[in-house]
């Protein structure tokens, strides 16, 4: 049986099966295994680390624990309170309609994101208004319709993760900020921040950057760096604003200090800060990686929740999650009919009641024609009966997003 541990219960002889650090950045450490030695434990616990998972079966078991199951309706309960907040954005313009435009956006800023960290790189002149420019365009596609960018959010390759997230930490910081009613100015900072916020990464070397397996603690450190190179170059850079530094500096920082690159405490990190680090790993921890399997939106929602409170902001989480949806677009849903679906399109006035494009019968296990739904639509009387996993039925979501 799986079950949540506290660090200070855990002891030798323990099978983990989930160190439950996700939250830590670039963290490619191996997560399973049996404790041999107290050294393990205390490296853990310099990590930050509360909570481990272990597997009561493979090893020693604890009184001092709960289920995952337990565990996984408590956050589902949060996950559904959070979902009743006050209304987000709405779209005024199609989803069919921005996505054309979305498509072209996504494209020119991954391209001049690319662009401009190689400009840095090899210290030439960097040429911020383009940037400014890509910001405004991505705001204003987020304002139309944010479903559109959201889709395409979720259309990710493993091997161009540094400049997808970059663009998609842009995407949900608009989408954030909008939520929490930030000025015009500030907002526009903030996503700067959000698309330059690995810029420092150009001084990271190729053979940590890139590396495929686990980095030693020595490679650990090294990549660490990057958020204060950020942070250096960005504040010398002209045209850019003191916000958008901010943003950058402090996207791996943590309330209860664990983050880096200064270990800033509770209100040392800024609201700015807050808001980056909860998107930032929200982004990293549902992405798949050469090295880590991405979770579906859902689950990386309820690991907001678990790690909010020491490592992340619980107000700002519960609002992250209103403003992103219950089930987030990209999200797999098994429907009432045993019908599954993809959410295209969030519905702000009940998030129960999403779009969804049915592509498979739980049934009959089989393919159907695909068909895009509005749950809201009175004629639609089917249901979202939970989340589930593409994986589990060998479906790329992908294929139905754009």
């Amino acid at each position: 049986m799986i079950k949540r541990v506290p660090i200070s219960a855990l002891k030798v002889g323990m099978y983990i099966t989930d160190l439950n650090n996700d939250w830590i950045p670039h963290n490619t450490q191996r997560k399973r295994g049996v404790i041999k030695k107290e050294e393990t434990i205390e490296k853990i616990r310099r990590m930050g680390v509360e909570f481990v998972y272990i597997d009561a079966s493979k090893g020693l078991d604890t009184q001092d624990s709960e289920t995952a199951a337990e565990v996984d309706r408590r956050n589902e309960s949060a996950l559904q309170k959070a979902g009743e907040l006050t209304p987000g954005l709405r779209p005024y313009v199609p989803l069919a309609e921005e996505m054309v435009i979305a498509q072209q956006v996504h494209s020119q800023a991954q391209g001049l994101v690319g662009e401009f960290m190689n400009h840095a790189k090899v210290g030439g002149a960097i040429d911020v208004v383009p940037i400014h420019q890509l910001a405004d365009e991505l705001q204003n596609s987020v304002l139309r319709n944010a479903n559109a960018l959201s889709c395409l959010g979720r259309i990710r390759e493993k091997d161009n993760y540094l400049l997808e997230h970059s663009v998609n930490l842009s995407v949900l910081m608009s989408l954030f900020g909008n939520y929490r009613g930030l000025s015009s100015d500030a907002l526009h900072q903030t996503i700067v921040g959000a698309l330059l916020h690995d810029l420092g990464k150009i001084l990271t070397p190729d053979e940590i950057l890139h590396k495929p397996g686990r980095l030693t603690a020595e490679e650990f450190e090294v990549m660490k760096l990057h958020a204060r190179h950020s942070r250096d170059i960005l504040a010398t850079t002209e045209g850019i604003g003191e916000l958008t530094v901010i943003t950058a500096a402090q996207h791996h920082e943590r309330l209860d200090g664990t983050g880096y690159p200064e270990g800033l405490k509770g209100d040392e990190v800024s609201e700015y800060g807050r808001m980056v680090a909860i998107s930032d790993v929200y982004d990293a921890i549902t992405a798949d990686r050469v090295y880590h399997k991405g979770m579906t939106p859902t689950q990386g929602l309820k690991k907001l929740l678990e790690w909010s409170g020491s490592h992340l902001d619980p107000v700002l989480v519960k609002q992250f999650i209103r403003c992103l949806g219950l089930y987030p677009v990209g999200s797999m849903v098994l429907l009432e009919s045993g019908r599954l679906g993809v959410v295209v399109e969030a519905n702000e006035s009940d998030q129960r009641l999403p779009t969804v494009r049915v592509m498979y019968h739980t049934k009959f296990r089989m393919p159907i024609t695909v068909d895009t739904i509005d749950l809201a639509k009175p004629s639609n009387q089917d249901r979202i009966l939970r989340s589930v996993a593409p994986d589990d039925y060998k479906i790329d979501v992908r294929k139905f997003l754009a």
